[in-house]
């Protein structure tokens, strides 16, 4: 049995702001990335779909990419939230991040056909302005790692249509 997210961040983000292609509930075609806590640290778990192949029992670095950008913006939602006082599920709404720097490294091919962890240690480096470092995980090998910068969405970041 696969794991799973119960109280994830992503599904406590209002519906103008949930159309992320990695993580928005509310985008049909995304991924639906969802983020929780594993203790201090958070974790994603993602099984790659048969489209997600680099090449036959490969996944394509580009998810494993979008993995790591989504669950470190959501890390960093989890982890301004919680020093606001909040967890999901409480009723009050989460802050949103945007990625401001984006860094993988690629450890190992990624095998397809099993559920990807990703998992995020978070570190405060401004009251706007968190770092997660994350690690990707097909089963117990360790295929990717990342560092994600991500920002307080800014509140011009609205619908122009």
């Amino acid at each position: 049995m696969e794991e799973q997210v119960i109280k994830a961040i992503q599904d406590e983000y209002p519906d103008d702001f949930a159309w992320c292609y990695g993580c928005g509930r509310m985008n049909e075609e995304g991924h639906h990335f969802r983020t929780g806590w594993l203790g201090d640290q958070t974790v994603t778990v993602y099984t790659p779909k048969a489209e997600h192949i680099a090449l036959p029992g490969f996944v394509y670095g580009g998810i494993v990419a979008s993995l790591i950008d989504c669950h470190g913006t959501g890390s960093a939602a989890l982890a301004l939230h919680r020093k606001n006082g909040h967890e999901p599920g409480d009723g009050a709404e989460p802050p949103r991040f945007v990625t401001a720097s984006l860094k993988t490294e690629f450890l190992k091919p990624t095998a397809h056909g099993t559920p990807l962890k990703a998992i995020g240690t978070i570190e405060e480096i401004h009251p706007k302005k968190w770092k997660m470092d994350v690690e990707v995980f097909a089963e117990d090998t360790q295929c990717a790692r990342g560092e994600v910068i991500a920002v307080v969405m800014p509140k011009t970041f609205v619908s122009k249509q």
